[in-house]
């Protein structure tokens, strides 16, 4: 399946961004608002089993889908308060208590996002997340909670970046760093398909012990951190090089590095989602949460049909 950008959505998106605070080191849109699978031709009617009626992929309901942006700010207490004043109505109860407790709630809670969901602005459903600069190239760097990294190993839409080195080095070594662990739970034959991305200069053609321990040795901080975790027996405390030596000798050590992942995604996802409900308000929350799994089932049906 093949992921095509929505017409003119250039256009629509620098609209959408007028209306923040020009303040912004990076700014993205990113889901099916921006992208859709298509297969032969998008609007092309597809046989399904034999005796179902043939079905058209519409494409204006990825076009009416809701717009996700992530915002990436260097101060984000200055960023909060022009918004404020700019869009006062984008926020739950917690604007009363003004930007400086907006971006404690931001930075210190959950995945370092602040969200405002169920936003219209030129006509369109969006949902944006502010992120701390500083906080996002941690994460890009040494996978804190892999939320806003994560989200930026798949397919998204640059709309503003400036010139911060940084900040350009850390996203290039959060690719860098996903094919890495890609190829290290992969198979030892795997398909370009499997792995989602055209590897350039891949180095290493079998999967050695000594290829994978040089591997794991490169990955960032924090999942290297939970490797030894799932690894280290209770009370033998030891070093990471020494567990990631060990798991580079383990046939299962793509599963390892799989659950390393998972012991960092699972807690930042629910606390996103717990800090959601005083971000975006109960209400909100609801709204979106309903929206959410409207849209889990309509897959689902889609894929038993």
């Amino acid at each position: 399946m093949a992921l095509q950008a929505l017409q003119s959505s250039g256009v629509a998106f620098r609209k959408i961004l007028s209306h923040f605070p020009e303040e912004l080191s990076l700014a993205f849109a990113y889901g099916s608002g921006v992208y859709r699978q298509v297969g032969p031709s998008s609007d092309q009617k597809v046989s399904l089993a034999p005796g179902q009626a043939p079905r058209r992929e519409s494409a204006s309901s990825h076009e009416n889908a809701m717009l996700d942006f992530v915002f990436t700010v260097d101060d984000p207490v200055a960023w909060h308060s022009k918004n404020l004043k700019k869009n006062w109505n984008h926020y739950s109860f917690l604007k009363v208590l003004g930007p400086k407790i907006i971006t404690t709630v931001q930075n210190n809670y959950g995945a370092g996002v602040y969200y405002n969901p169920l936003i219209m602005c030129d006509g369109r459903l969006i949902k944006y997340g502010v992120v701390s600069t500083s906080i996002l190239i941690e994460d890009l760097l040494n996978w804190n909670n892999l939320y806003i990294a994560g989200r930026l190993q798949k397919p998204v839409k640059i709309i503003a970046m400036n010139e911060n080195v940084a900040l350009r080095s850390a996203l290039d070594k959060n690719l860098k760093s996903a094919v890495t662990t890609a190829f290290l739970m992969l198979p030892e034959s795997f398909s370009e398909e499997d792995l989602f991305i055209e590897i350039a200069g891949l180095s290493y053609s079998d999967k050695s012990p000594e290829g994978q321990f040089t591997q794991l040795m490169t990955l960032p901080k924090t999942l290297q951190q939970q490797i030894n975790h799932v690894m280290d027996p209770p009370g033998k405390n030891r070093d990471v090089e020494e567990t990631l030596l060990q798991v580079a000798h383990d046939p299962d050590c793509g599963e390892v590095v799989r659950r390393g992942l998972s012991a960092i995604v699972r807690p930042s996802s629910m606390k996103q989602s717990t800090k959601g409900i005083f971000t975006a308000g109960m209400k909100k929350t609801v709204v979106y949460s309903s929206l959410k799994l409207h849209k889990m089932w309509k897959g689902w049906l889609r894929k038993t049909s």
